[in-house]
């Protein structure tokens, strides 16, 4: 008798340990989740540092964002046709201003969440390699109110995983952006050097604001 409950407990046992090596794969976070979540917040945390300047403020960040965003190909994105139609070295100086342009863009966003912090409540993929991260903005100092909807896009498709784009409250950055620029372009003769001088503009006075 003895020896059969021993061997019933070593199978409880075994399948019990089964079952918890099942629910952690199960509930692991996905790469995209990861990235989210260990990297967000480094970004709140330089925005939040009362220590640093505003110059440092905003070189520390974008230092941050370039190490977590494919910020070229976002770029290309936003030129929507005008993108295959440019010239490369028109090409590559959008990209440049882009990147001034959504370092100041980012960094007026999350300033407006300076105290809160970021919890990632789960993924779906879009396609394989594209994947959409939601989360909550969670203010400590409003526990009864109701947290604001973030969800950020991952894209692993060309290697390691990268945000490409964000939306707040259903909102998505990169193709309101789209919209905008491709209307200026259409109205500036698709001059891609005029669009600069204007995505300059937008940054100097988002900039002056943050």
């Amino acid at each position: 008798m003895r020896v059969l409950l021993a061997v019933f407990r070593r199978r409880i046992l075994a399948a019990a340990l089964a079952f918890l090596a099942t629910a952690t794969t199960a509930f692991a976070a996905t790469p995209a989740e990861d990235l989210v979540a260990n990297n967000i917040h480094k970004g709140l945390e330089i925005l939040n540092d009362l220590h640093l300047t505003k110059d440092q403020r905003r070189s520390q960040f974008e230092d941050f964002l370039v190490g977590v965003t494919d910020l070229k190909r976002v770029a290309a994105f936003t030129l929507g046709a005008y993108d295959a139609k440019a010239a490369p070295a028109d090409r590559d100086a959008f990209a440049t201003a882009f990147q001034r342009y959504a370092v100041a863009v980012y960094q007026s966003y999350f300033a407006r969440y300076s105290g809160q912090t970021l919890k990632v409540t789960g993924s779906r993929a879009n396609a394989p390699g594209d994947d959409i991260v939601a989360t909550q903005m969670i203010d400590p100092q409003d526990q009864g109110g109701t947290p604001l909807e973030v969800d950020f896009r991952v894209r692993s498709d060309t290697g390691k995983p990268v945000i490409v784009d964000f939306s707040v409250a259903g909102i998505w950055l990169a193709p309101a952006e789209r919209d905008q620029f491709v209307a200026y372009l259409g109205r500036n003769g698709g001059d891609l050097q005029a669009l600069i001088a204007y995505m300059d503009k937008l940054r100097a006075r988002i900039a002056a604001s943050n």
